[in-house]
């Protein structure tokens, strides 16, 4: 078992829990009993509370978004409605802007809550209630309205000009370099050396300039400092899609349940409202996307065979002959090419079954290799899980198929364990985690998409971090 990891990876766990958040139905519940009192009406009151709701909506990175409140009951409505909605469940909508999206998102009863709030008089409680109300939420809320208080000409930029930095060098810039490099994991803390470029250093610049396709020769250049600068409006933008991303989930999520960062490639399992485990995953490339989706394990299979599909198939497999089948144990069934159970299948020795029209599941992999890498978006869409076996054990032993699982392994051929309840799983995608001290910092966007959110918030093109990567194998 790869164990818990703290600082950001712990984080993640957290960031993408929504958790504590309660969408304001309570009003709505009661929407009945207060239609009694009467019709609900606009006023000048709150009217007002609605204009500054709206007034301040920067608090939720929407300042670019229009939400004018027209003169008229009909149009102070729709504008309420509008907004609300944007708090509630986002203000873009993730089905719309991604070819598969089905994680389960809020639908909270917006039109008996409003005519709930207007009779009350009170508006501002409930689009107050309407946001995540987690503190992981108020956390990217508090450093979006930093960031956008400093002046345009406040950023803290290393340096892009002077001779490159080569291994062995002195330079002043290095210790925000090392900054940068610990924040994209490249490096750990302790290795930092103050304006020493170090070995240590210098291997993971080497593995920074390989993920961005660079030459990878520990010199820092102007090409190397292009990746790790990055604009206090980069960082409001990232951090403004991640508060997006938080309101499209549902604010009270499975207790227990498997949380995927397919951007971070970690996953969290999650078991009666706390992260048990936190580990290493790898994910689809970036041609080949691991999709957003909800989904849950429903068995585990031991000893898998895997049916290649005719996608990988036709492009990497179409020329391999008789005896690259034979090396990897494989066969032609029913005009599938199936490779049999065993230590080489691409599937490993354990496949996370789950309930999706993708064919994509977690599942082990023998490519033990690829979870040192620090970018791993190298599947071909699949999860790859690290230490598959021990968290398969983990979860038959938390749900209390141990003996069932074990006799399945034991046999050697493909066999399935039913769990007596289906756990949920949460493929989500988050740029943005927290440091050990509780600031937001962002990552690499390996697949482009906080672009399309950015635009649909209203904001300018920005700088995304991104990897060149290729899968390594030909497994999921």
């Amino acid at each position: 078992m790869s164990g818990m990891r703290t600082g950001t990876v712990l984080a993640l766990g957290l960031l993408l829990s929504a958790c504590g958040g309660q969408v304001a139905t309570d009003q709505n519940a009661a929407s009945s009993a207060d239609e009694q009192a009467g019709p609900a009406k606009w006023n000048d009151r709150t009217r007002g509370q609605l204009r500054q709701a709206i007034d301040a909506r920067a608090a939720h990175g929407l300042e670019h978004m229009n939400f004018d409140v027209p003169g008229g009951d009909d149009g102070a409505t729709q504008a309420a409605l509008r907004f609300a909605a944007a708090l509630a469940r986002g203000a873009t909508d993730p089905i719309k802007l991604y070819e598969v999206y089905t994680v389960p998102r809020p639908s909270p009863d917006l039109k008996a809550g409003l005519a709930a709030a207007l009779r009350s008089g009170d508006l501002t409680q409930w689009l107050n209630g309407l946001a995540p109300q987690d503190a992981n939420y108020r956390r990217l809320s508090d450093a979006y309205v930093k960031l956008k208080q400093q002046p345009q000409d406040a950023d803290v930029k290393i340096a892009g000009t002077g001779e490159a930095i080569k291994p062995g060098a002195t330079d002043p810039r290095l210790p925000a370099i090392t900054r940068e490099l610990v924040i994209l994991d490249y490096l750990t803390p302790d290795a930092a050396q103050g304006n020493s470029y170090t070995p240590q250093i210098a291997d993971a610049v080497r593995r920074m300039q390989a993920d961005y396709g660079m030459k990878p020769d520990g010199i820092i250049g102007s090409d190397a400092l292009a990746i790790l600068n990055m604009s206090n409006a980069d960082r409001a933008r990232a951090i403004a899609v991640a508060m997006e991303r938080l309101r499209w989930l549902e604010r009270t999520p499975p207790a227990t349940r498997i949380d995927v960062n397919i951007a971070a490639a970690r996953l969290s399992y999650w078991r009666d409202g706390k992260i048990v485990d936190s580990r290493k995953v790898v994910v689809g490339e970036p041609d080949a996307e691991t999709p957003q989706l909800g989904s849950p394990i429903y068995r585990l299979v031991a000893n898998p065979t895997w049916t290649v599909p005719r996608s990988i198939q036709e492009k990497e497999l179409a020329k391999k002959g008789a005896a690259y089948l034979k090396a990897n144990n494989m066969v032609w069934k029913d005009g599938w090419i199936v490779q049999q159970p065993g230590p080489k299948n691409s599937l490993g020795l354990v496949k996370f079954d789950m309930l999706n029209d993708h064919a994509i599941y977690l599942h082990d992999t023998p490519a033990k290799a690829l979870f040192g890498l620090v970018q791993r978006q190298r599947s071909h869409g699949c999860v790859r899980v690290e230490d598959a076996l021990g968290f398969a054990e983990m979860l038959a032993k938390d749900e209390g198929v141990s003996d069932a699982w074990h006799k399945a392994r034991e046999t050697g051929d493909e066999a399935f364990v039913k769990l007596p309840r289906q756990i949920p799983v949460r493929l989500l995608y988050q740029t943005v985690l927290f440091d050990d001290g509780g600031e937001p910092i962002v990552r690499n966007d390996p697949y482009g998409w906080d672009d399309r959110v950015g635009a649909a918030l209203g904001f300018k093109a920005g700088k995304a971090l991104r990897v060149q990567s290729g899968a390594t194998d030909v497994g999921p």
